[in-house]
């Protein structure tokens, strides 16, 4: 049976278009379309369509209210369509904030090079989110909420630290996985007494949440140096890193030419671009290179991020990999297990895509599965025990 979705704009153009693209899908049906946010919550509500696509700029109710009002009465997959500015990134982060799992470029000539091409990233979107658990979702929401509003109240002594640089301001298949440790929260109590220089994390579809909840989690004093990588457009990173900024205790920011990597500094890369350590492990520096190969599908990309890291730190990493669609970071992370490093993946019960963890899952990379709410405390544990 195919998946419902609920098409929400108030463009009649939009809502005809995004309509006929899903329609060409069998797996996918438009039941309906609302013409505003207050209408979206009705039918939400009383449709209880699979999937939702929905514009931020709306009359009556905007799509972040609208959002906030679904996820309460009716937690729905939500997929945020968004303008790549400034205003439309920060609405985008509020709205993915609010309980919505992805979002895509609004004008469809930013998805793809062609018509097709953006109508068939778009289709497997919505399906990969279709298949999205409610249970998961109200968990989510409820954890990343509370999440917030305790990093929140702690993070103003860390937001004007480094005000002298206002640009870079600091701060489902069924997969057979006997071979990796499953670990609870109750378990967090072990180290493996590894000595480390370097945390690496890449994530794609769900991961500005994961990321939010894992790093408003780390102390100020975290030991080590952070490398992002995040599947994103290059007008959101900016903006999503000063977001980590006012949340965290550590220091977050967008990576740029030259960045020395320093401990308790979080570096996200940037969208459309490729972020690659050099120098030694001593005196590592990131380079930020413009990538126009088509054998890389994605900029910034987690593999090429791990792979550098593989060539200067060697086995000193401790590499995760978090939600996201696809199989991106599985032969980067192979290549630091190569060298000796270690390598952890969320669970897939805690995902919203389990594409990328199972990809390293499944090919016997990674040596645990951890649940989102047990990423941070474990690597704590790990890293202050090492």
């Amino acid at each position: 049976m195919p998946y419902k979705v609920l098409v929400v704009d108030d463009s009649s153009f939009f809502r005809r278009r995004v309509t006929d693209i899903l329609n060409k899908d069998p797996n996918l049906t438009v039941i309906d379309v609302a013409i505003n946010g207050k209408d979206a919550v009705e039918k939400a509500i009383s449709l209880k369509p699979d999937v939702i696509t929905m514009d931020i700029e709306m009359p009556l109710l905007n799509g972040i209210e609208a959002v906030k009002q679904i996820m309460a009465k009716a937690p729905t997959s939500i997929l945020m369509f968004s303008s790549l500015t400034h205003q439309g990134a920060n609405a985008t982060l509020e709205a993915l904030e609010a309980g919505a799992l992805d979002f895509l470029p609004k004008k469809f000539s930013e998805i793809a090079k062609t018509t097709d091409d953006a109508g068939s990233v778009l289709r497997q979107r919505v399906v990969e989110l279709a298949k999205t658990k409610g249970s998961l979702r109200r968990q989510s929401v409820s954890r990343v909420q509370s999440s917030a509003r305790t990093a929140t109240s702690t993070a103003t002594k860390s937001i004007n630290k480094f005000d002298k640089q206002p640009r870079t301001s600091l701060r489902s298949d069924r997969v057979e996985t006997a071979h990796i440790e499953k670990i609870s929260s109750q378990a967090v109590k072990r180290s493996s007494g590894k000595n480390y220089q370097l945390l690496a994390i890449g994530t794609s579809t769900g991961g500005p949440i994961a990321l939010q909840k894992i790093l408003t989690q780390l102390p100020a004093d975290f030991p080590l140096p952070i490398i992002l990588i995040q599947h994103m457009p290059a007008a959101f990173t900016f903006a999503f890193a000063n977001r980590l900024n006012s949340l965290c205790k550590i220091n977050v920011k967008e990576a740029e030419h030259g960045d020395i990597l320093q401990p308790g500094c979080a570096y996200l890369a940037p969208g459309g671009r490729q972020m690659i350590i050099d120098g030694t492990a001593n005196l590592a520096k990131l380079k930020i290179i413009e990538d126009n190969s088509e054998k890389i599908a994605f900029k910034p990309s987690v593999d090429v991020s791990f792979g550098s890291a593989a060539k200067i730190f060697g086995g000193s990493v401790l590499g995760v990999i978090l939600t996201g669609m696809g199989s991106d970071g599985r032969e980067g992370a192979r290549m630091l297990k190569g060298k000796g490093a270690t390598i952890w993946a969320q669970d897939e019960a805690s995902c919203v895509v389990y594409g990328m963890p199972q990809a390293v899952t499944v090919a016997g990379i990674s040596v645990l599965s951890l649940a989102l709410e047990d990423v941070s405390p474990s690597i704590v544990k790990e890293v202050d025990d090492g």
